[in-house]
């Protein structure tokens, strides 16, 4: 079920059996030469999106846009400040607590927004902590490369030149929901270097076409579905987890 997609009404009737609720949460910022500029919020979209359709869960619409500071020397990326993400993530959460949902999961696919989101997860639970009330929400924050068996997938599909970022697992993952966006280029080297992250133009320096230790060039369709197959699977275990987690 997609929030965004419902009536008012609809999500009152799914409040009656569920008070779990699944946001993709993501990043728009460059990847490499052939990945999509949404790659980071895609792929949690598309997982969550495949995975509501075998099972009762809601997800909510795509935040999509994080902290891509780092990338803003590439055209087209955008990036919030962390207060700003902060405050954006709180925004939400007390929105959809409000309406009475318990457990709000986060599913994320921008490794530079991790930090920032459990620092959003801590300023709202403190909150609570100050005024002596419960919270009254549970918050989980789920990388959609850590749903049960997907990385090892990715490794065995991947075994060289998988690194961390334009990784060809996330990009595989875009080719199978977008086939008609598919791009290609020549790699030069054909595995990128890798190293620190810091602020813009050091990266842009570091990392000339934006890749990290990665070949793109691996994806494919095929291994893209497989991906999100899994990837879907693992986010209704979790999702089904999270719901039953009992109150102390």
């Amino acid at each position: 079920m997609l929030l965004h997609q419902s009536t008012w009404i609809e999500i009152g009737q799914f409040l009656e059996r569920s008070r779990t609720v699944v946001i993709p949460i993501g990043s728009n910022e460059q990847h490499g030469p052939t990945g999509l500029l949404g790659t980071d919020w895609m792929c949690p979209e598309i997982i969550a999106h495949e995975a509501q359709k075998n099972a009762d869960i809601l997800i909510g619409p795509t935040f999509n846009i994080g902290m891509a500071q780092h990338h803003l020397g590439f055209p087209g990326t955008i990036s919030l400040r962390p207060c700003t993400f902060i405050a954006a993530i709180g925004d939400w959460v007390r929105s959809l607590a409000g309406h009475g949902f318990e457990k709000i999961l986060f599913l994320n696919g921008h490794g530079g927004n991790i930090a920032t989101i459990e620092a959003a997860f801590s300023e709202l639970y403190a909150e609570a902590s100050f005024a002596r009330r419960p919270a009254g929400f549970a918050l989980k924050l789920v990388n959609w490369w850590d749903l049960e068996g997907v990385t090892d997938l990715a490794q065995r599909q991947f075994p060289v030149g998988h690194g961390s970022h334009a990784t060809p697992s996330e990009i595989a993952v875009t080719q199978w929901a977008y086939p008609d966006a598919i791009k290609s280029a020549d790699y030069s080297p054909q595995i990128a270097n890798t190293g620190p992250i810091r602020e813009a133009l050091d990266f842009r320096a570091r990392f000339p076409d934006g890749r990290m230790g990665s070949d793109p060039a691996l994806a494919t369709v095929e291994k893209g579905g497989e991906l999100v197959a899994l990837a879907a699977k693992g986010l209704v275990k979790t999702v089904n987890s999270f719901s039953r987690e009992a109150k102390p």
